[in-house]
């Protein structure tokens, strides 16, 4: 009778058998220590040093071509541009100037630099003079000139902002400086003109020449009134 021989699972744990080809690895490759601390692998996740000065530099850079293209918009139909001194003013008073202004207004903040860049090589370039210290630009996208300025000198009188003043503007590609604005506040609106061509067609030839004589925003509006005038009769 034969016998067999069983053979009882030891309490010792089997020793891991290696692969034949890696018999000189060590086992502590397999077996690491959680509470030990390496450095040999940390170069691999070492960020690039100068990755951070790239992308501020990327969102600068995208920053002043949004700035610049911003200005070139509001140049489409613009009548005139003024600067305003601005240092000083705080975030509250931007805001109630803002809404102050009428809709065919735009105030903008934005570097000396990068309002040159967007009106080099067209009339408002006139303006470089003016590009000095702090500046908010104005835009005027209204004939109505007194009316634009007009909010902003009350403001600047109930603020008591007597130190930030315009620092000059560009009307019909004509450069003035702040001791000319009195001519710009004081040109004649819309109705005070239109009301000064249809009294001149009314009396002697030599008024209406004299009328034909003025700046080119005169002429321009001395013939609408004149062919308005041509249609209503024309009409009657």
């Amino acid at each position: 009778m034969e016998a067999n021989l069983l053979t009882l699972p030891s309490s010792r744990p089997p020793t891991p058998t290696l692969p034949s080809n890696s018999h000189n690895v060590s086992l502590k490759y397999h077996f690491r220590n959680p509470f030990l601390t390496t450095h040999h692998h940390h170069h691999h996740c070492r960020r690039p040093k100068f990755a951070p000065l790239t992308i501020r530099s990327a969102i600068s850079r995208t920053k002043k071509e949004e700035t610049v293209e911003s200005v070139k918009r509001q140049l489409q139909g613009c009548y005139l541009i003024a600067g305003i001194g601005y240092k000083g003013f705080t975030v509250k008073q931007f805001q109630e100037l803002r809404r102050q202004l009428p809709e065919s207004s735009k105030l903008l903040v934005a570097k000396n630099t990068l309002v040159y860049k967007a009106i080099e090589g067209t009339q408002w370039e006139a303006l470089k003079p003016c590009m000095k210290g702090m500046n908010a630009w104005l835009f005027v996208h209204s004939e109505e000139i007194p009316a634009a300025i007009k909010p902003y000198r009350e403001f600047q009188r109930e603020q008591k902002l007597e130190g930030n003043d315009f620092t000059g503007a560009v009307f019909e590609g004509k450069l003035y400086g702040p001791e000319e604005f009195k001519a710009l506040e004081s040109l004649p609106s819309r109705a005070e003109i239109y009301a000064k061509i249809l009294g001149s067609l009314k009396g002697p030839a030599s008024a209406v020449v004299g009328t034909l004589q003025a700046p080119a925003r005169n002429l321009v509006m001395t013939l609408q009134a004149y062919v308005k005038k041509l249609e209503e009769e024309g009409g009657s």
